[in-house]
């Protein structure tokens, strides 16, 4: 336990929420994975460190344990992680650099071997990033000869680092359920014009910003966000960004708003456009957008190993999950590679008081490794 807490704390007090801090922390991190002899690669993508970690045959089955560095930004204090009762508190706990420390001490080693698997670790540092095609986990799936798709349509940036395997474990925060299914991401700019007037006189003008506020809640109010599904109570929708405005006494005639739409796994973003399109005049940007993960294939062995390794750490089911976040767990998804997300017990990511159950992390770190001797046990018989 020590070794787990200590190995978190050291990640927690990077700040990753800035270029420096990731690079400062996959320097540690290939200097950590180097000294326990495991065989390492570090690629880049749009500048930034992409790490992997291996042991194993490459010709047995591979499972890949897939996890982030990068973390949203936070007040100075929260990457000084500290420890209140059962809590390790900090910007990251939960979301997910304790989540990471237990995967790279679950990483087999020539010391601890685990015959008949082969396990790789994949380390990006872009997951809370807003790029929707060039991302880290897609460097790491892609080969190194291909070319993929940018946001405009053109062509991104070549090559790739050509990971492959058989089942994938990414460690975002599920409190120890084994999630089969997130929402996709659907990232808008909606820009609204108004009429400007002194603003002495707001009456003889059209304030674009009220305007704006205005729509942003017609988007609240549409029939997709009154949807939901098996594993979703609804979509989620976040004012995220609000620019308006040149002068004080100036009524603003243009205001843009960006719109975080979280959408559930059988909704269309085309429609929830069309949708939006019909509010009224407004420019519409699509600024991101990643496709849901829909739950699926529960009965495959991979996916019944896990639910019986984290079923001895909770009472009720340890399957059908579902995350109103997005999921790197598509990358892995659309290269042919089954994905779920599975992380340790916690709350408050992205916000002030981020924590994550000292207990549930050790619960976490035993059930992955529970999992991956099943595994190998199963890849044995078969």
């Amino acid at each position: 336990m020590d070794e787990l807490l200590a190995l978190a704390e050291q990640l927690i007090g990077y700040d990753t929420s800035s270029e420096d801090g990731v690079h400062e922390a996959a320097g540690f991190i290939k200097g950590w994975l180097d000294s326990r002899g495991v065989e390492t690669e570090q690629g880049v993508c749009r500048g930034l460190p992409v790490i992997t970690a291996s042991h194993g045959d490459p010709a047995d089955p591979t499972v890949i344990l897939h996890g982030h560095i990068d973390v949203v930004p936070a007040g100075a204090g929260q990457f000084e992680a500290r420890v209140e009762g059962d809590r390790l508190i900090g910007r990251g706990t939960y979301d997910m650099k304790a989540a990471l420390a237990a995967m790279m001490l679950t990483l087999p080693t020539e010391a601890e071997p685990l015959p008949g698997l082969r396990v790789v670790l994949g380390i990006v540092s872009d997951e809370e990033s807003e790029e929707a095609e060039n991302r880290g986990s897609n460097f790491l799936v892609r080969e190194p000869d291909a070319a993929g798709p940018d946001r405009n349509g053109g062509t991104a940036a070549t090559g790739g680092m050509g990971l492959s395997g058989d089942f994938a474990i990414t460690g975002e925060p599920t409190d120890m359920h084994v999630g089969v299914a997130a929402k996709g991401v659907l990232g808008l700019r909606l820009t609204v014009a108004g009429r400007a007037a002194h603003g002495s006189t707001p009456w003889l003008g059209e304030n674009a910003v009220l305007l704006a506020v205005d729509m942003f809640r017609g988007v609240e109010s549409l029939p997709f966000a009154r949807e939901s599904s098996e594993l979703f109570d609804r979509p989620s929708i976040n004012l995220g960004r609000i620019w308006g405005g040149d002068a004080l006494n100036k009524v603003p005639d243009s205001c843009a708003i960006d719109v975080d739409i979280r959408y559930l796994p059988h909704q269309d973003p085309a429609q929830i456009r069309d949708q939006i399109a019909g509010l009224g005049p407004a420019r519409m940007e699509t600024i991101m957008e990643l496709p849901p993960v829909s739950g699926g294939g529960t009965d495959s062995p991979w996916i019944q190993a896990l639910t019986a390794a984290a079923s001895r750490h909770h009472e009720g089911l340890s399957l059908s999950v579902g995350r109103d976040g997005a999921s790197d767990a598509v990358s892995f998804i659309r290269a042919g590679i089954p994905a779920v997300e599975f992380g340790p017990a916690g709350a408050g990511h992205h916000g002030p008081d981020e924590w994550v159950s000292i207990p549930s992390l050790i619960a976490y770190r035993s059930a992955l490794k529970d999992f991956l001797k099943r595994a190998a046990k199963s890849a044995g018989r078969g």
